[in-house]
């Protein structure tokens, strides 16, 4: 098995359309551990305090839609 050092040099020898394959590959994998720790969370309850909030926030008027939000950027 490589080191992370070893693999490090390896990729600077990637071409630039290889180092954003790389990228994008590396991306999604994050994005899916993402998304699986979001669905843990839920299932375990740890989220239940803030979707409360938010609950409470929409029924006391406190938000705005989202593209009302989106015009300031």
């Amino acid at each position: 098995m490589s080191t992370i050092a070893e693999i490090q040099t390896e990729i600077t020898k990637l071409s630039q359309p290889e180092r954003r394959e790389l990228a994008d590959w590396l991306a999604e994998i994050e994005a899916d551990a993402w998304d699986a720790q979001i669905e843990e969370d839920i299932k375990a309850g740890r989220l239940d305090h803030m979707i409360a909030q938010a609950e409470a926030d929409i029924a006391a008027g406190r938000t705005k839609p989202l593209d009302e939000g989106l015009d300031n950027y």
